[in-house]
């Protein structure tokens, strides 16, 4: 059986979309976990995928190290969020991809790289593609097409 505190949330970062991507939004919450943290994220907006597999696609998840959603392309986001000068995909920030399905997606994780507070003042990323798990230094996952600053609750 699954013991989680899955109480209050700490941290909170709402999501906004690039100028490419105005319609995109999302919120994420950061519950504190057993030394860890549960990441919550929730998205409206997404692109659609549109093969004959369907409408589904994957969309690359990170935790950044910057502070600011600004810049082109959100640069001042910095690179993955990384304390402890791992490879990718072992960066504390490399989170599971998101599914979108008709332009919404929905996804709860935990880890057990971060605390919320550990996280408070950097960004979250949402990015065009699927994170490849290999390159580096950030997995060749695309444009990076939203982003949120996470704040205490």
């Amino acid at each position: 059986m699954l013991n989680c505190s899955f109480g209050r949330p700490v941290a909170y970062a709402r999501l906004n979309g690039s100028e490419e991507y105005l319609g995109l939004i999302g919120d994420v919450y950061f519950y504190p976990d057993r030394g860890g943290c549960i990441v919550s994220v929730r998205m409206n907006g997404l692109p659609s995928g549109s093969t004959e597999c369907g409408k589904c696609r994957f969309f690359a998840f990170h935790i950044h190290e910057g502070g600011a959603c600004t810049g082109e392309g959100f640069q001042d986001a910095g690179m993955h969020y990384d304390p402890g000068s791992c490879s990718h995909p072992n960066h504390a920030g490399d989170l599971p991809p998101l599914l979108g399905c008709n332009g919404r997606a929905f996804m709860a994780v935990l880890t057990e790289r971060f605390t919320p507070w550990d996280v408070i003042g950097k960004t979250v990323i949402v990015h065009e593609g699927v994170d490849d798990f290999t390159s580096q230094p950030a997995g060749n996952a695309g444009k990076r097409i939203a982003c949120g600053v996470i704040s205490p609750m």
